[in-house]
């Protein structure tokens, strides 16, 4: 699957996102287990609220990091979490 850019993206309700600190960064929870999260994915993550298309991701956080060309990066992220069923779009 793709991203469809039009569409928000929602962090899935069968998962949680939450810092864990026995591992000192964000995990991703679920019924089977868990998933570490290096610090730019769970960036990432937390924008995935269901207001935010890809591109007012993309934005908000070359803002915040004052940096540019972040777009294809991200879409690969979202993209493997979108097969992973960790967010979704409706």
């Amino acid at each position: 699957m793709t991203i469809n850019t039009a569409l928000p993206i929602n962090f899935s309700p069968m998962h949680r996102l939450q810092w864990e600190e026995a591992q000192q960064k964000d995990v991703i929870l679920y019924p089977e287990g868990m998933v570490e999260l290096n610090q730019s994915s769970a960036e990432i993550l937390k924008l995935c609220d269901g207001t935010r298309n890809l591109d007012q991701i993309v934005a908000d956080l070359e803002e915040k990091f004052s940096t540019t060309d972040l777009k294809n990066d991200i879409t690969g992220f979202l993209e493997v979490a979108l097969n992973n069923g960790w967010i979704q779009q409706n």
